[in-house]
């Protein structure tokens, strides 16, 4: 099982809008063997999940994480769409 954490500052608005997107695109994709969970940045471990993605802004803050995507728009979901396809097929999920 994948673990996909999404981070912001306060782990409610955009973390939360960040992870209903990636399951979305999960969704799309037929991807069913990933865990999406967000955080606030403050209190994420980077136990808590295999891969992080963050927003451009949160990038610097973000890098005692692990391995960290950063998206240049968390509203773009090209973007975000394009990123969890990558992410998949690097874990042979697709």
């Amino acid at each position: 099982m994948l673990r996909i954490g999404t981070a912001c500052g306060s782990g409610l608005g955009s973390s939360f809008m960040v992870q209903m997107n990636i399951e979305s695109v999960l969704k799309d994709l037929g991807v069913s063997d990933v865990n999406v969970e967000h955080y606030d940045l403050g209190g994420a471990n980077p136990s808590e999940a295999d891969v992080w993605i963050v927003a451009r802004d949160l990038a610097d803050s973000a890098t005692h994480l692990g391995d960290v995507r950063v998206l240049n728009s968390i509203i773009d979901m090209d973007e975000l769409k394009e990123l969890v396809t990558a992410i998949c097929q690097e874990k042979g999920l697709i």
